[in-house]
């Protein structure tokens, strides 16, 4: 197939964080297959799989930066939490060579303070939807604005769930698990 990643990604509609995604993963690659080389297709179908890749293993300098910010923040998360609950982080953490980083420390330490889990998550991806902004700086046409625009599609897919989850059953069901069940 051709190069053709000006009209492809010219043609994708904008992202915002909260929106509801505008397409499928799916149909991302489809557009994909019918503009860009066969393995940045391949590439680009292979993002949701690598999630907690060592960010050493990426040849896409774009992609092993995204990787190393997700490994550093998860390391700073599991510190974070360990130390709350009085344990040893040090088994829990990747040992893969990336960095660390005062950012993603900053960012995990004030996931924790959030009053609920949800809030936390989401002030979690909002902050790597901004680092997908970084990234995404000086390329506009390119292998590496597409995966930045494939990460932010994931998370909008992700949050779509969320908000499309029947919260009441899910509660009643969370509430309930693990009491037994009187007989009549």
């Amino acid at each position: 197939m051709g190069n053709f990643y000006t009209y492809l990604l010219s043609s994708l509609p904008a992202l915002m964080f909260g929106m509801k995604p505008p397409l499928s993963f799916d149909a991302l690659l489809g557009r994909c297959r019918e503009f860009i080389p066969d393995p940045d297709v391949a590439l680009v179908a292979s993002l949701p799989y690598i999630a907690g890749a060592s960010c050493t293993a990426a040849e896409n300098a774009t992609l092993k930066k995204w990787l190393s910010f997700d490994a550093m923040l998860r390391n700073e998360l599991v510190k974070v939490r360990a130390l709350s609950r009085k344990l040893d982080a040090v088994k829990y953490l990747r040992q893969d060579g990336c960095p660390e980083s005062v950012h993603a420390a900053h960012i995990a330490v004030n996931a924790h303070r959030r009053p609920s889990p949800l809030e936390a998550e989401k002030m979690i991806d909002t902050e790597r939807w901004n680092y997908l902004d970084e990234l995404a700086a000086g390329h506009y046409f390119d292998l590496d604005a597409l995966i930045v625009y494939a990460y932010k599609l994931m998370i909008l897919h992700k949050w779509d769930g969320v908000d499309a989850a029947d919260r009441p059953r899910l509660m009643e069901e969370a509430l309930t698990a693990g009491i037994p069940q009187q007989e009549a």
